[in-house]
């Protein structure tokens, strides 16, 4: 192999040892599930090239080409857990179960056939089932990142690297002797670009987990809960909003029904813990022109300035609703690592108020009116409401046209 190829791929051995000492740090930080994760992603990653590579103590070639079968087919099944779980693409226990199960199927059925098959047709056999699951992955990035998730964003970035990876070193194991330096040069960057979005992916994790730790400690005292302006009803509006100006306003207040009974089955952690979940989803939204502000007790206020056409801001509404009611993996404990562990599940009451207010209208009165919208929606199978103009009183806003 040409020096300039060693060169690469020990960059490559270079970062996947930095990403294992960034696990380390992490699992005595008591984030060990992000660690355990982070560690696997990297060693099973250094794993695969070390043995595609050849640089492993076997002499046998077909031995050599079964070995790359198993190790390829192994890797592909672990790593499309990680990312499942790293993308919480299954949050249900059961639904989590069961796809662990058919995985492992799955991979028993592919290593009994690298088994029984030729060693040249086991390798590439394993080779296809690599490029399927990364395909696979990839529609599952897809819908995460369309959700708004960064960890979506960061996959649909590290699985194309996957891919160029996976290729090359295929190749390269059926022709060594016809394998030019560039194209290790090409493999060996795009394992350190995927090995690189898996370590932001973790340190987010990480860095969410540390963050999620210290508002349970400190509730509405602690970032990022109070970076949302807070608005009390007898409070001036221009201590929480910019000054409205004679402009219509778009108001939808959200409030959530199960917030005080949370708080009272599991405690103040776990309530803080979901007051930041929602806060954390409505900002990762970032509707255009929405300000921000938590509504004492249960609630929150998105206001738009001079909205746009009441058929887009039914969208807003309904895009509210959708991501406040997903389940969320709860926390009941301060504890990082207890954390990491939980599989105690809780999914908002959400009752969602939309208000187009005219330009002359009380500021008070429309967040007020927005507010009691809410809360009757919370009688409605739709968990919407609107003041509808023809009617002209409040009625149930249909979740879809």
């Amino acid at each position: 192999m040409n020096m300039l190829a060693v060169g690469f791929w020990g960059a490559f051995f270079g970062a996947a040892g930095l990403c294992l000492v960034a696990a380390l740090l992490a699992f005595t930080g008591s984030a060990r599930r992000v660690a355990i994760t982070g560690a696997l992603a990297a060693l099973l990653s250094a794993a695969y090239a070390l043995v595609f590579l050849g640089w492993i103590p076997v002499s046998d070639v077909a031995l050599l080409r079964r070995l790359q079968a198993l190790t390829a087919i192994a890797t592909a099944a672990v790593l499309a857990l990680l990312l499942f779980a790293l993308l919480g693409t299954f949050r249900e226990r059961e639904a989590r179960r069961r796809v662990r199960l058919v995985v492992a199927v799955l991979a028993a059925v592919a290593f009994a056939a690298a088994w029984l098959l030729p060693a040249a047709d086991a390798l590439e056999l394993a080779v296809l089932i690599d490029v399927a699951v990364a395909l696979s992955a990839m529609g599952v990035s897809v819908t995460s990142a369309s959700r708004g998730e960064r960890a979506g964003w960061l996959a649909l970035a590290a699985l194309p690297c996957v891919c160029v990876g996976v290729a090359v070193l295929a190749w390269y194991a059926f022709h060594p002797e016809n394998t030019p330096w560039q194209l290790h040069a090409l493999s060996a960057i795009g394992g350190i670009a995927y090995l690189l979005c898996i370590a932001t992916a973790m340190w987010i994790r990480y860095a969410y987990l540390i963050e999620v730790s210290k508002v349970m400690t400190h509730g509405p005292n602690f970032d990022p809960v109070t970076s949302m302006p807070a608005y009390e009803t007898g409070r001036p509006p221009g201590d929480a909003f910019a000054p409205a100006e004679g402009r219509p306003n778009g108001v939808i207040v959200v409030s959530i029904s199960n917030l005080k009974m949370l708080e009272e089955l599991h405690g103040r952690a776990a309530y803080n813990h979901a007051l930041f979940v929602c806060a954390s989803r409505l900002r990762r939204m970032a509707l255009p022109g929405a300000e921000l502000s938590r509504l004492p007790e249960d609630g929150f206020l998105l206001l738009l300035r001079n909205p746009p056409d009441p058929n887009q801001m039914v969208k807003y509404a309904r895009l509210v609703f959708q991501r406040l009611s997903r389940g969320v993996a709860l926390g009941i404990t301060r504890d990082i690592t207890a954390l990491e562990a939980s599989r105690d599940t809780w999914e908002a009451s959400v009752g969602v108020g939309l208000l187009i207010a005219a330009s002359g209208e009380a500021f008070e009165l429309a967040i007020a009116g927005a507010r009691a919208m809410s809360r009757t929606a919370w009688g409605y199978p739709s968990r919407m409401a609107w003041y509808d103009e023809a009617s002209q009183q409040i009625a149930e806003l249909p979740t879809a046209d």
